[in-house]
């Protein structure tokens, strides 16, 4: 089983160090994928109904939500094997032709680690703000699909539908692989596993438990091999509400902080490293050189590993005094 991190690009997270952070500890952490959800406004009074809770989005309306692409793309610059996803990408709010030129140039620049987080939509009246119609969403969302694969796939692509018509057009880049870049839809209901089953490369489940995905998955199945397709090529994932980030976790033996992802240091960690700072700053350097002052024996004599250099003798250093002196009486200095 692989684990995501959901999400990135809302809240506070909508800051770019906290974006780096996040990214880059859970790479180092193992993780699969890192997410960013998409809304471009919200509104303080709606009459839709949220389908993953009582029937209101679960925050306030001046809640963060940063432009998904633009925050995948920043977190593909910060890491080098995590795959990036929307979740989601409400598709029937964009122009394919401009979607699909923005979904390539991400999974161009993340080396082919990107994947199409996909859903038609809840906010009727975000549709009302955007000037979009909410009706025929979901056939909105198949045409707008359909035409963002042929412009990943073919030199030059044509579509005529009910709501798309070009003729010979040419879109690149082109994404990383011949295949396009892999869409997974959203969404938990009757119509929106059906859209897996048809079309869809996987499907993205949204905090549920471990039974409930279990339920969703067996249906999936079982509408797969009624529209002819094997398990192999869907892929299933899902998603849990990012709890706060102060909350503590326990990990190989120590403990860590959900705000950094870091590993905190043990007691007998701090203890050896403030001990080792200790004696380097009372001996005048840092701990990764060597001490200045220590010194070595040669066949010849004595020196300093500071410089590399043979140590004078005691006749020696009294000899130089004696000749310094008298270059100093004679009234000029000694080189």
């Amino acid at each position: 089983m692989q684990v995501g991190y959901f999400a990135v690009g809302i809240g506070p997270t909508v800051n770019p160090e906290r974006v780096r952070i996040i990214a880059t500890t859970a790479e180092r952490l193992g993780f699969s994928t890192i997410w960013a959800p998409e809304h471009v406004v919200l509104l303080d009074e709606y009459a839709s109904k949220y389908p993953y809770s009582s029937g209101k989005f679960p925050g306030p309306a001046d809640t963060p939500i940063a432009d998904p692409f633009t925050t995948l793309a920043y977190a593909a610059a910060c890491t080098t094997k995590i795959r990036l996803g929307t979740g989601i990408c409400l598709v029937p709010e964009h122009n394919p032709l401009v979607l699909a030129k923005t979904v390539a140039t991400v999974d161009r620049l993340s080396g082919g680690r990107f994947i199409f987080g996909v859903g038609v939509g809840w906010l009727a009246e975000e549709f009302q703000a955007l000037g979009i119609s909410f009706d025929r969403r979901a056939q909105r969302t198949r045409e707008y699909i359909e035409v963002m694969r042929k412009l990943w796939t073919q030199r030059s692509s044509s579509h005529q539908g009910e709501f798309v018509n070009f003729t010979n057009v040419l879109s690149y880049p082109k994404p990383t692989s011949d295949k396009g870049v892999p869409v997974w839809f959203g969404g938990e209901s009757g119509p929106a596993l059906r859209r897996v089953a048809e079309y869809g490369d996987g499907w993205i489940g949204f905090n549920l438990l471990p039974d409930q995905a279990s339920a969703k998955i067996r249906r999936i199945e079982e509408l797969l091999r009624a529209h002819g397709r094997r398990r192999r090529p869907a892929r299933r994932g899902c998603k849990r509400r990012s709890r706060p980030t102060e909350r503590r976790w326990r990990s190989g033996g120590a403990s860590g902080c959900r705000c950094n992802g870091q590993r905190r240091r043990t007691a007998s960690e701090r203890r050896s490293r403030g001990s080792a700072s200790g004696r380097a700053a009372r001996r005048g350097y840092k701990r990764r050189s060597r001490p200045t002052g220590w010194r070595w024996r040669s066949r010849s004599g004595s020196g300093c590993r500071s410089t590399g250099r043979r140590r004078r003798t005691t006749s020696a250093l009294r000899s130089e005094r004696s000749v310094s002196g008298r270059a100093g009486r004679r009234g000029c200095k000694r080189r």
